[in-house]
């Protein structure tokens, strides 16, 4: 009998590790987190969009994944009863230089295959969501949202159902390449050899792949994003999700706003740079985290280069009422509304050496260790999909045979 491992308890971990126990029924899979529950990180700390795939370039592995991972996403959930709604969403240009890269956006939409999206002018825009107002908007009526920490625990239900073993609240603190083996070492189990290896460490990607003999960069260097609730009286003020259209000159998508799958509606993220991978509330600073940004040359070079638009996303950072006024720009009824803060996400943004921000997803190979050294959005709404891509790559890297073919 074979084993495999996988490091990583969030979504793409908890996909990766069910398919494996789909295409190798016959053999054990383990997972390693060190946190005491399953998407205790990127996994549980965002807004539950699945994204319908508009902005990614036509033909890039994020644009491939994310289509076929929305209709895996969409029967697994229906299967298995994880809350899942289409809501729609519009991307809504306020001014003439914005409508260009709104028609580009429309144009890597429709070359994606999402289905219905359309370009729509004012009347439209209030026949969909009357409370807001805009030029020009793409409309992507299957955009949908989703409980994501579910999805990740029925996941991992079908791995313990199958027989695998899920371990929480166990840190990889190495990994060794052999010549057939991969070895984990946890101090609560010592040092176990693997026939392979996923690595789906998020927040920890880069220091996991650096322990498997994987290339220095990308690095991850931490963003977080600050969501608030409205006020009751504001849940129902829009039908499904609206966004600006996104600003060249940084490279996030803006604040929006956001439907959630038990009814709140949120107003955010903005996005500044987070004193630590894990400082979720805003005041426990990573000192490790942050020395190794401030020591970064990659960083600097990419912060001169976005100087504008950091000091645009501070205000808001600073200001809950600049933050919300950015909403009322195209939602006007919210001008002046109450909002309550709720944890922050931080997203975990790989940059190159020259301080470039990767944007597509990556994958390292390091003998028997197959690594996701960056999965930035969509890689939550593409999780079935990549983890489909993993398990391709792990046969056809090591000449295994499974029971059960690739579906895609």
């Amino acid at each position: 009998m074979r084993s495999f491992a996988v490091i990583g308890a969030g979504i793409l971990g908890a996909a990766a590790a069910r398919e494996l126990t789909r295409r190798f029924p016959a053999d054990h899979v383990t997972v390693f987190d060190k946190a005491e529950d399953a998407a205790a990180h990127q996994s549980g700390h965002n807004s539950g969009v699945v994204h319908a795939g508009l902005y990614y370039e036509p033909g890039g592995l994020k644009a491939r994944l994310c289509r076929r991972g929305v209709d895996l996403l969409r029967d697994y959930a229906g299967a298995h009863s994880v809350p899942y709604q289409e809501c729609g969403k519009l991307v809504v240009a306020l001014r003439p230089e914005e409508e260009g890269r709104l028609r580009a956006i429309h144009e890597r939409a429709v070359a994606n295959g999402v289905p219905g999206a359309e370009l729509i002018g004012p009347e439209r825009i209030r026949e969909i969501e009357p409370e807001a107002i805009g030029r020009l908007a793409l409309h992507s009526p299957r955009t949908a949202i989703i409980d994501y920490p579910a999805l990740t625990r029925a996941l991992l239900a079908d791995v313990r159902a199958s027989g695998g073993t899920v371990r929480l609240g166990t840190e990889v603190t190495a990994i060794a390449n052999g010549a057939e083996q991969c070895s984990v070492t946890t101090e609560e189990h010592g040092t176990q050899g693997f026939d392979a290896v996923i690595v789906c460490g998020g927040l920890q990607s880069d220091r996991l792949a650096r322990m498997a003999g994987g290339a220095a960069y990308p690095r991850i260097v931490p963003f977080f994003g600050q969501y608030s609730k409205l006020a009751p009286e504001h849940r129902d003020i829009l039908n499904g999700l609206v966004y600006p259209v996104p600003d060249p000159a940084y490279p996030f998508l803006g604040v929006h706003l956001t439907k959630r799958v038990d009814g709140e509606m949120l107003v955010g993220p903005n996005a500044f740079l987070s004193l630590g991978r894990e400082n979720y509330s805003g005041r426990r600073i990573g000192v490790r985290d942050s020395l190794e940004v401030a020591a970064s040359g990659s960083f600097w070079r990419f912060a001169s280069r976005n100087s504008r638009a950091a000091a645009r996303e501070f205000a808001a950072v600073v200001s809950r009422k600049r933050f919300l006024a950015q909403a009322a720009d195209y939602v006007p009824a919210l001008t002046g509304a109450d909002s309550t803060p709720i944890t922050r996400g931080i997203r975990a943004q790989a940059m190159d050496r020259a301080g470039r921000l990767v944007d597509d997803f990556v994958i390292e190979d390091i003998g028997r260790a197959t690594l996701v050294r960056n999965a930035p959005s969509p890689g939550a709404t593409s999780s079935l999909a990549i983890a489909e891509h993993l398990v391709d790559r792990l046969i056809a890297g090591h000449g295994l045979r499974s029971a059960a073919p690739s579906t895609s």
